[in-house]
């Protein structure tokens, strides 16, 4: 319920800027790297990003032909490649998340 009165608020506001904000990634401290730097780093997470989403694709359709031909091996290669795509989406949109973790402890 608040969240829905949250999303109401930033509509009436107007403009598309007050809700993409809060997806944005915080960069802390590397919020000194040029603007340059950072679209060159969000490109590729989009790549690896769209990548393995078709990694994943791939995987359910190993699932989906492995169970029509009762074929176990095809089976079990969709499941990891689907498992290993998750895993990696997982790690690549908490990429910034852990670099601030990580620069935070070597400070």
């Amino acid at each position: 319920m608040q969240v829905t009165q949250q999303v109401m608020q930033l509509a009436a506001e107007g403009g598309i800027g007050g809700i993409t904000d809060g997806i944005k990634p915080d960069w802390a401290v590397f919020g000194a790297i040029g603007t340059k730097a950072k679209i060159i780093v969000g490109v590729v997470m989009a790549g690896a990003v769209l990548f393995l989403l078709g990694s994943a694709i791939v995987g359910a359709v190993h699932i989906r032909v492995g169970n029509q031909q009762h074929n176990s091996m095809e089976t079990k290669k969709g499941q990891t490649m689907v498992g290993s795509s998750l895993i990696g989406l997982f790690a690549v949109a908490s990429m910034s998340t852990l670099f601030g973790i990580v620069y935070g402890f070597g400070i």
